[in-house]
């Protein structure tokens, strides 16, 4: 025990008498660590951010619009405009195994809405009961649209928040009654707030069952006869999604005659698919990120080697002198072995706490869309930690063998 506390005695003596040396070494490791758990934190935040934004339009979401069919293959210039129709939603429904849920939605930015404390304008959406089991729409009050307000065609609303605050400011809305261009309309629930800032038009929307949309707002035009807006629907699993899609395309190629292998004739969006996208640049974005701190830490462990083999150098004769006094090859070797590693790891620790440091003063930012606060990784920290092991051992053992391997008698004749 006493060795071993003599041993730290003498190293941390040594790095006190060459103070500058020290920090300037230990300040290239734990600039290596940080600004590794730092990048990989940063790059952690922007793949949360985007999981998140796209949870907040619900899960495994997928989505059909009207195209443009090309009447021969891969040329778009004679492409003809189909809408969707709400027979196609039957018919997807019914032919389509592999999705789980689906909805006809119809919108129209052309409404009007007015209580009796305010109005204001947004967006009317219709669409059946299980839209709110694909998009994601958090009550605050009230309730959500069931089947015996679609069945029953009743004039019912739930508003967005924005939409809820613009009408109702300060006063309770669930209960009241509105006007959407003249059509009176009672207010059954208000959603939660839904992403941040302005970027997600949820908040300023009202929905409305789908029939009745149907038939009081109906997309306007003399093709326009049972076309719907967009058709949202989920597969039963993330890993079908593109099964579901198939599906979904042959039932719409062949209502509207044209070849559904041409993927050119679709309009649509696939978050399952985005996020797989999304998901592999993160992956390579972390992968980049990690060779360039490791290559930084290798270059702070190439340091830490030079100045141990410095270290050395400059102690020949104290080495000699302590040799020829009974010190053995294992007790030189352990010092220097142990400055090696107690440099290193003690310059990756405070690398570390610098960087949760930082990590935690943006723990409460709250950043626009598609980016959340960073984020240590502990794949990453653990991943530094033991880079750092080896590092250290890398750096203590090489000049401690050549230390404990000094003869004496050569050793004392060094020069000062």
């Amino acid at each position: 025990m006493q060795m071993v506390i003599d041993v730290f005695a003498q190293i941390f003596g040594t790095l006190w008498a060459h103070k500058l040396r020290s920090f300037l070494t230990m300040f290239g490791i734990a600039w290596g660590v940080g600004s590794l758990l730092l990048l990989v934190g940063l790059g952690e935040g922007f793949r949360t951010g985007n999981q998140r934004g796209l949870s907040e339009y619900g899960e495994n979401i997928m989505m059909l619009f009207p195209g443009r069919a090309p009447a021969v293959q891969g040329s778009m210039n004679s492409a003809r405009e189909y809408r969707l129709t709400y027979q196609d939603y039957l018919d997807i429904r019914k032919e389509s195994p592999h999705i789980r849920a689906l909805t006809p939605v119809l919108v129209t930015n052309d409404v009007h809405a007015v209580s009796e404390f305010a109005s204001a304008s947004g967006q009317l959406t219709g669409a059946e009961p299980q839209y709110s089991g694909i998009r994601f729409l958090p009550l605050k009050l009230g309730r959500w649209l069931n089947d015996l307000d679609e069945v029953q065609k009743r004039d019912v609303v739930v508003l967005g928040d924005e939409m809820t605050h613009n009408l109702f400011p300060g006063h309770p809305a669930v209960g009241s009654f509105i006007l959407l261009n003249g059509y009176r309309f009672e207010v059954i629930g208000t959603l939660r707030r839904v992403g941040r800032g302005d970027d997600n038009s949820t908040n300023t929307r009202a929905y409305i069952p789908f029939q009745v949309m149907r038939s009081d707002f109906p997309i306007k035009g003399e093709e326009a006869y049972d076309a719907i807006s967009s058709i949202n629907y989920q597969p039963r699993v993330a890993d079908e999604h593109l099964l579901a899609q198939d599906e979904a395309h042959r039932v719409i190629a062949r209502n509207h005659h044209f070849d559904y292998h041409d993927e050119d004739a679709f309009e649509g969006w696939d978050t399952v698919k985005q996020a797989q996208m999304m998901g592999t640049i993160f992956d390579a974005m972390d992968e980049f990120l990690g060779t360039v701190g490791l290559v930084t830490l290798a270059l702070g462990a190439i340091g830490v080697i030079n100045i141990m083999l410095v270290v050395v150098s400059e102690r020949t004769r104290e080495i000699g002198l302590r040799k020829a006094l009974g010190a053995t090859n294992r007790s030189i070797m352990l010092q220097f072995f142990a400055e090696g590693i107690l440099l290193t790891l003690v310059s990756g620790l405070i690398g570390m706490a610098l960087a949760g440091g930082c990590m935690a003063l943006f723990r409460n930012y709250n950043g626009p869309g598609g980016f959340d606060p960073p984020r240590l990784v502990p794949k990453t920290a653990i991943l530094a930690i033991a880079s750092l092991t080896l590092a250290g051992v890398a750096a203590g053992l090489y000049p401690a063998r050549k230390a404990a391997r000094l003869e004496p008698v050569e050793a004392l004749r060094q020069e000062q």
